[in-house]
Parts: C-alpha cells; sequence; structure tokens
C-alpha cells in the first residue's frame, strides 16, 4: 500500500499551492504568502517521517532539510531517505540479523546549516528525534556551535509525525515570514498537543536496542503479555499490557479514539505507522476514520528506518495531534 497523507489540512495546503505557483511564476515564495523576506530555514531528521512529495515541495529551495539517520545492517551502513532499506531491515528482522542504529555526525548538520546560508537563510531552526532516544539533537547542537549562522535546536522529545507535525509547522511558520523565535514556538506548541501511542508484538528488538530495560522485556516474553506503549517526555513507557494481540490493537484504538475525541471539535489530526504490515494500519486506519468522522482521514505511512529497527516487524503506532495554531495565522484558516 502506498503511503497517503490526510486529506484535511487546508491551512499547509493553501500555503503549499500558493508557495508552488509562486514558483512556477518565478517570484520569491514568501512574497507570495506575506510580501515579507523569509529568512529562517528549517533542519529535521529522517525519524520525523514526513511524506516524501511533502518534503520534495520545500526542499528545492533550501528551506527544509531532512538529515538521513544511519541504520547498520550487519556490517552495511544505509542511510534513510538515501538508499531503500525497508525490504533489507524487515528481512533483517525476520532472520535475526542484528540492526543497529546511529546518530547523523556534527558534520552532516554543518553542511545543512551553510547550505541554508548560501540559500540567503539568516537563521535555522533545526528540531529532532527525543533526545533520550538518540544523540541527534547533540550531533546538531555541536555542529551549530561550528557555522556563522543562528541555529536554534529544539529537542522534540517524541518520534515519528509527532515529530514531523511540529516540523510541519516549523516550516508553514517560516514560509509566512516568521522570524526564528516564532517559528521555534509553533513547533514546540504542535509538540506539547501531539501524543504518540503504539502497540509491538514483541518487546526484544526494544530491548537490543537499549530503549527498555531487559527486566520488562523479559517480563513480557516470559506472560505473554502484549504491551501498548507511549512516549512521554521524550522516554518509551508502558502504558498497558494486554494479553493478546488482538485485543491490545483494540485497546489502542480505543486509547487514541478518546484522546481524539477529547480535543477541540474539528482539530484533531491522526498519522497512523506500520512496519511489515500495511494491510493491518489501514484496516485500524479505517476504524479510526469510523469512531472519529470529524478528523480528517489519518495518514499511513512505514515506520522509518532509524525507528523500525527498534520497533521491530508488526509495530503499531497512531499519532494524535492538532491543527497548527489557527489563532496565530496572519492570514487566517487553520491546518
Amino acid at each position: 500500500m502506498n503511503d497517503r497523507e490526510p486529506a484535511g489540512w487546508p491551512w499547509l495546503r493553501e500555503r503549499l499551492v500558493r508557495l508552488r505557483q509562486a514558483t512556477r511564476q518565478g517570484a520569491a515564495p514568501e512574497a507570495v504568502v506575506t510580501g515579507a523576506v523569509v529568512r529562517t530555514a528549517v533542519v529535521t531528521d529522517s525519524a520525523a517521517a514526513l511524506p516524501a512529495d511533502w518534503v520534495r515541495d520545500f526542499t528545492a529551495d533550501g528551506r527544509l532539510t531532512v538529515v538521513p539517520m544511519p541504520v547498520m545492517v550487519g556490517e552495511e551502513i544505509y542511510g534513510e531517505g538515501e538508499d531503500d532499506i525497508t525490504d533489507t531491515i524487515a528481512v533483517a528482522l525476520a532472520t535475526g540479523r542484528p540492526v543497529k542504529t546511529s546518530r547523523p555526525s556534527p558534520g552532516q548538520f554543518e553542511q545543512a546549516y551553510l547550505a541554508a546560508l548560501r540559500h540567503g537563510y539568516e537563521a535555522v531552526v533545526s528540531v529532532h528525534i527525543s533526545g533520550a532516544l538518540s544523540g541527534t539533537a547533540d550531533s546538531a547542537r555541536l555542529a551549530a556551535s561550528r557555522v556563522g549562522i543562528p541555529v536554534e535546536v529544539v529537542d522534540s522529545k517524541t518520534v515519528g509525525m509527532a515529530l514531523g507535525m511540529a516540523v510541519q509547522s516549523a516550516v508553514v511558520a517560516a514560509a509566512d515570514g516568521r522570524p526564528a523565535a516564532e517559528v521555534r514556538a509553533f513547533a514546540e506548541e504542535r509538540l506539547a498537543r501531539t501524543k504518540v501511542y503504539f502497540y509491538v508484538p514483541s518487546l526484544e528488538q526494544l530491548r537490543r536496542g537499549g530503549r527498555i530495560g531487559a527486566a520488562a522485556s523479559l517480563w513480557g516474553t516470559v506472560f505473554a503479555i502484549k504491551p501498548i506503549l507511549a512516549v512521554d517526555d521524550g522516554k518509551i513507557v508502558p502504558l498497558e499490557k494486554v494479553r493478546s494481540a488482538a485485543r491490545a490493537v483494540a485497546r489502542l484504538e480505543e486509547i487514541v479514539v478518546a484522546d481524539a475525541a477529547a480535543r477541540p471539535s474539528g482539530q484533531a489530526r491522526l498519522a497512523v505507522h506500520h512496519f511489515g504490515n500495511p494491510a493491518e494500519a489501514a484496516e485500524l486506519a479505517g476504524r479510526l476514520a469510523a469512531s472519529l468522522p470529524e478528523a480528517p482521514p489519518a495518514q499511513i505511512s512505514s515506520l522509518p528506518a532509524v525507528l523500525a529497527a527498534h520497533a521491530g516487524l508488526g509495530v503499531l503506532a497512531v499519532i494524535v495531534g492538532e491543527s497548527s495554531t489557527p489563532a496565530r495565522d496572519p492570514v487566517g484558516g487553520s491546518g
């Protein structure tokens, strides 16, 4: 199944159309959007799980850069976004080959920041995977200290499209001519309103990667527990322990529906991640759509390789967020 973008983010879509029109007409996109020169670029990492077509629309002029996170399968090193590694990782996980991840080097971030400078940007907001799960933000901070452009580094304390939604808000704020401090604020506001819930058939891969304790993994294995987990303050934490896979998925759905239904009317935004089980993800997304008719259809996408390496095959993750801050939109609308 192809990854698909949700149908109902008008704030983002409106600006995307206008940016495309400006590019085709040879005008500066920011001049069409706000009449002001945009001088803030956004950098993130591939753990953000951003839709590929969305990334392409904003990278051409250096407004957005996605730094690939390395994944090691055996002795081979792959860069997400540079190599098609989904099948390689899936086979490795299924056959028990070692799969590890690492942070991008400071040099990669340094290159990204200098590229923004060459494109005429005067500041960068750099938003990254949780520092409790990766040293990526540390690499970004080190690179920021070496370049001649101001860089605001944000530890998102989350992963996947929870991070991706914040990056989207930052990019749109930058395209609206906001200074770096406001671009960062848009990202942080979106992060504060976004939750990650997920189910994994086995805790073993998370244990191998050091993302949970050995005792927790053993407990789950011995007692055949199917855990429902969340990301809280940047760390993976247990929410509930369920006795069967079917019940775990059903309970995950219940938790997501309750969270989304508690959001302001019409504001909930959803994303569903999977790895190796796209049909199951599509079925879950369909049930969520039926239960939450006011919310746009969830984006469905494969978990980024750097996250799948730790979650393992069969993971189902749901991100629950809200639309981009409409009250602060300078030209009206929400998304």
